[in-house]
């Protein structure tokens, strides 16, 4: 993935980091420096930042959209690690095992104010209102994925439902954000708001996966995590489509036991490549990538084109 092109831009998003995170109190600039500094992908902000130059925009607003888009994106972090009583984070501490559950909440909760903020001086009434509606979406994934905890009842068509509202439509906002500032036309906006969809929906893929797959050390935090927190996500949901009556009980009952041991994990690993969940599970997210892809056509073939393309292409290559 080649984002030398906007090297200055992601620079200056770093910078401008510190800026909107000033505060009387100093508390909110540790914990949001901690996870803003802890190697995100910042995959959102090039996104935003690449649309915008492809239709023809070069000013300053596009790094302050990236910023707000990365911290609504941190914001959510900062909660999903409280609801998930997570211990790592990026390879890092996660900030509720340094600085306690409420201050991790109630600096996501500043993070998400001072996000609309900058909107609503920024006056852009159109952004506004589709960061508005996609934090809205956002929170109502969240929360149906809470909802979804450890029922296996679920099926393919919910899921990606979940992971669209959960995942992919902040994505899709930075992408159709950057068309906007370029004043682009209806049809490309919307084009680039679907390329910013579908590449979030093959990320979160991916994600599932590599819950499965990577190592520790490479995922940032210990695989496994979404199954020891009851998650059913699409490599198993494809699996147990297919499992026999008896497997899919002994996957029920090592998920919704207390605690899942390795030899657990390693037993519904073995399910899962059995009936190839991981497979199918990448494969559709290569459908998505190029899906996403295909909505670039429309565009010139240049230098932010080709970014967005290789972009693409990393997300089902990549390994963390």
């Amino acid at each position: 993935m080649d984002l030398s092109i906007i090297e200055a831009d992601l620079k200056a998003v770093e910078i401008s980091f510190q800026e909107y995170l000033s505060s009387r109190v100093p508390l909110i600039a540790k914990i949001g420096k901690h996870i803003l500094t802890s190697g995100g992908k910042r995959i959102r902000p090039a996104i935003l930042l690449l649309s915008s130059r492809l239709n023809g925009y070069a000013g300053e607003r596009a790094i302050r959209m990236a910023s707000i888009i990365e911290f609504i994106h941190t914001a959510t972090l900062l909660h999903d690690d409280v609801v998930d009583n997570a211990d790592i984070r990026r390879g890092n501490p996660a900030a509720n095992t340094l600085w306690g559950s409420e201050a991790s909440v109630l600096v996501g909760d500043f993070l998400f104010s001072k996000s609309f903020h900058l909107m609503v001086d920024d006056g852009d009434l159109k952004i506004l209102g589709i960061l508005a509606e996609a934090t809205t979406e956002l929170a109502e994934g969240e929360i149906l994925e809470l909802v979804k905890t450890g029922d296996f009842s679920i099926t393919t068509q919910e899921y990606m439902d979940l992971i669209t509202s959960k995942t992919a439509v902040l994505i899709s906002a930075a992408s159709r954000i950057g068309a906007v500032l370029g004043k682009a036309t209806d049809e490309i906006e919307e084009a680039m708001k679907e390329y910013g969809l579908h590449i979030g929906i093959a990320f979160q893929l991916v994600d599932d996966c590599l819950d499965y797959t990577a190592t520790n050390e490479s995922l940032g935090k210990t695989i496994g995590t979404d199954l020891r927190e009851g998650k059913v996500t699409l490599p198993l949901i494809l699996s147990l489509e297919r499992a026999t009556n008896d497997e899919r009980k002994r996957v029920q009952d090592i998920v919704l036991s207390d605690e899942i041991a390795q030899r657990d994990f390693d037993e519904v690993q073995e399910i899962i490549q059995k009936y190839d969940g991981i497979e199918a599970t990448l494969g559709l997210a290569k459908d998505h990538v190029e899906k996403a892809k295909s909505h670039l056509k429309m565009l010139p073939m240049k230098a932010e084109r080709e970014a967005l393309e290789g972009l693409a292409d990393y997300i089902v290559q990549r390994d963390r």
